[in-house]
C-alpha cells in the first residue's frame, strides 16, 4: 500500500502533486472510498462525518478534489456484512480517503471491520489519512492523543510504519499543539516521531518516507 499521511488534507501544490504521483493518473480517472468513521467519537461527530463526504471541509480537502467516483466505507458497518460484499469494492478503489477524528476508535474499527487485515495485499492502493487517518499508521499513538479507549486496549495502533505522528502543529485553533508539547510527546515513545503541521506530508513508499512540505515540520528519536 501507498501512503499519504497528511496532517491536514492535500492543502497545498506539493501534497497535490504527491498524491498524483502515488495514484499515477489524474484524480478525474481516479475511484475513491472515503471513510468517515474515526469523525463520530468526538462531539458533533455525525456533522464531521457529513461534512467530510460532502466535501465540506475546505480547510482539510479530501473529498472535493475532483474525483472520478467517490463512495462511503462506514467500517462500524462492516461487521454485520459478508466480506465478500465490500472487499471487491475497496479493491477496485484507487484511493482510500481517511477522515481525522479519534485515531483509537478509528484502529478499533479498522480491526473490527477486518480492513486492517486486507491492507497489506492492498499493494496498488493509496491510503490518504487525514490527521487520526494517518496517526492510525504508527505502533503507538502515545498517550497525549488518548481520547476513546477500546476494552482493555493501550495507546497501541496498526503499526504499518515504524513512526508516530504529532498533528496540527502549531495549529491557531489548538494552542496546546506546540512544538515544546511535541517535543515532550516525542520523548515517550520508544521510536522515531515526526510533527508536522497541516502544510506537511508523510509520503511512503515501500518502506521510504518522503516529507511533502509548504509548512514546517520535525522529525525525533531518529538514532
Amino acid at each position: 500500500m501507498k501512503l499519504l499521511l497528511t496532517s491536514g488534507g492535500v492543502r497545498n501544490k506539493s501534497i497535490h502533486d504527491a498524491l498524483l504521483d502515488l495514484l499515477g493518473k489524474p484524480i478525474a480517472e481516479s475511484s475513491a472510498l472515503c471513510i468517515p468513521t474515526a469523525g463520530y467519537a468526538h462531539p458533533g461527530g455525525a456533522g464531521r462525518a457529513w461534512n467530510f463526504i460532502a466535501g465540506r471541509g475546505t480547510e482539510c480537502p479530501m473529498t472535493e478534489l475532483g474525483w472520478k467516483s467517490v463512495g462511503v466505507l462506514e467500517l462500524s458497518v462492516l461487521p454485520s456484512l459478508d466480506q465478500e460484499l465490500w472487499e471487491a469494492e475497496v479493491r477496485a478503489a484507487d484511493v482510500l480517503l481517511v477522515n481525522g477524528g479519534d485515531p483509537l476508535f478509528l484502529n478499533y474499527w479498522m480491526r473490527q471491520s477486518g480492513l486492517a487485515a486486507l491492507l497489506p495485499t492492498l499493494t496498488d492502493t493509496v491510503w490518504a489519512g487525514l490527521s487520526a487517518g494517518s496517526m492510525i499508521m504508527a505502533p503507538r499513538i502515545g498517550d497525549d492523543f488518548v481520547g476513546w479507549r477500546p476494552p482493555g486496549g493501550d495507546d497501541s495502533t496498526l503499526g504499518l510504519v515504524e513512526f508516530s505522528i504529532f498533528p496540527h502543529l502549531d495549529h491557531p485553533d489548538l494552542t496546546e499543539n506546540t512544538m515544546e508539547a511535541a517535543e515532550k510527546w516525542a520523548a515517550a515513545l520508544p521510536h522515531p516521531a515526526y510533527a508536522l503541521d497541516d502544510d506537511t506530508a508523510l509520503k511512503v513508499t515501500n518502506g521510504t518516507v518522503e516529507v511533502i512540505t509548504e509548512g514546517h515540520w520535525k522529525h525525533f528519536n531518529d538514532d
